[in-house]
């Protein structure tokens, strides 16, 4: 199997998952069990769409009778098998997902979004698998945080790292230094789910875990998870990193509507 290029732009295109689990993905599936379980300990089918090498997947597997999670690069996949053995995984895009209709209580879609063909179209596969009732918990990047986490291309050469103010930019010019990656404001990631059957439970914006800042410097570290945390319980909270929105799937008559 060919190494993962971190760095690369392959890795700039489909984005790279979570090789290792630390206390901001700790954090995050306290979350996604809160608003994926809705009060239940256990569901019968949780689908984690892009999953990855599996961190999630394995995470989630004493929350579900059966877990299942797609991916469409072969060599994550490899590696989720060796995290998550027992785990139901398959080579697919989240623009045709492999199930069959009302079939999965909770679809995890973690940073994905931004990065396939059809956000739209994956909205919708989303939303056609999900059981009456059932939950999908998506998290994804967020147009108003000051960073642009994906890097950027200047004079067609990629380069990696967290790029200030880009995000800011008007489209054309956004798009221009970022064509890979899309990021989200509130509106247009509820958009993506107008005309679906679905509604939406819960939508905010979280910032980042610091994992990295807490190991070279724990005391700011620790500050900065105290003041951004405080501030996703106020107005502030939409400068966050990511959104979290969850969206419930309801009867046709209570489509999604924005």
């Amino acid at each position: 199997m060919e190494s993962l290029d971190l760095h690369g732009e392959r890795a700039a295109v489909r984005g790279n998952p979570s090789f290792v689990w630390r206390a901001g993905q700790n954090r995050r599936l306290d979350m996604i069990i809160k608003w994926g379980l809705a009060d239940r300990n256990r569901v019968e089918q949780i689908l984690v769409d892009g999953c990855g090498v599996g961190m999630y997947v394995r995470a989630l597997t004493p929350y579900a009778d059966h877990i299942s999670g797609i991916d469409i690069e072969g060599e994550h996949l490899a590696l989720a098998a060796s995290n998550a053995p027992g785990a139901l995984l398959g080579l697919a895009a989240a623009e045709q997902l492999p199930f069959a209709d009302d079939s999965v209580d909770l679809v995890l879609s973690h940073e994905v979004l931004e990065h396939v063909v059809d956000d739209r179209r994956a909205a919708a596969e989303m939303v056609r698998v999900l059981r009456p009732g059932g939950r999908a918990v998506i998290f994804a990047p967020n147009r108003r945080y000051p960073f642009e986490t994906h890097g950027i291309y200047w004079r067609g050469v990629y380069h990696f790292g967290n790029i200030p103010l880009v995000n800011y930019l008007p489209d054309p010019l956004r798009n221009r230094l970022a064509p890979h990656v899309r990021a989200y404001t509130a509106a247009g990631l509820r958009r993506l789910f107008i005309g679906q059957p679905a509604r939406v439970v819960h939508h905010s914006q979280i910032f980042p875990g610091y994992d990295n800042i807490m190991q070279r410097r724990p005391t700011l570290g620790k500050w900065l998870r105290r003041l951004t945390y405080a501030l996703e319980q106020s107005p502030l909270c939409g400068w966050g990193l990511s959104h979290l929105l969850v969206v419930e799937k309801v009867e046709r008559e209570g489509m999604a509507r924005g």
